[in-house]
């Protein structure tokens, strides 16, 4: 089967978001939490501790979760689908988060700037997506309503 190209183009974003959030973090670890990086004054130890944990929370969940997102959907695979919608609701939930933060500081952070254009983004690729689930989920099977199912 020919990967529809809407699929092919979550696929890429995912893969690039997954690399930007990496790249970004790195960036941020560098500055605030290598051994030996200045100790950012204008941030309070909250501030400081809160920023580690959205680290580690987009380190291990959603980089992963884009990359298997983007390799299942390129691959067509069920998983893949699943892993996409969960990456496009993380964007939904995070950047909430980092919206409602900036707006109480009356702040745009560069994490808002730079990661802003990915909720519009998952906006349409869980429509785009759910539209598209019958490319990769089928039937009434009880392999598929387990959750056991992958067609290819």
């Amino acid at each position: 089967m020919k990967r529809p190209r809407g699929i092919t183009v979550i696929a890429v974003v995912d893969a690039f978001a997954a690399m930007l959030t990496i790249a970004f973090w790195v960036l941020v670890y560098a500055r605030l939490f290598a051994p030996g990086a200045a100790s950012p004054g204008e941030m309070d130890a909250g501030s400081v501790s809160a920023t580690f944990g959205f680290m580690v929370g987009d380190l291990v969940w959603a980089a992963l979760t884009l990359v298997v997102g983007a390799v299942g959907l390129w691959r067509m695979r069920a998983w893949g689908w699943l892993a996409a919608q969960m990456v496009n609701i993380l964007w939904l939930y995070s950047m909430t988060v980092i919206w409602c933060r900036d707006a109480r500081l009356g702040l745009v952070s560069p994490g808002a700037v730079l990661f802003s254009p990915f909720v519009l983004f998952s906006v349409w690729a869980i429509l785009y997506l759910w539209r598209a689930k019958s490319l990769f989920w089928w039937g009434d099977s009880p392999a598929r309503t387990s959750g056991l199912a992958d067609r290819r």
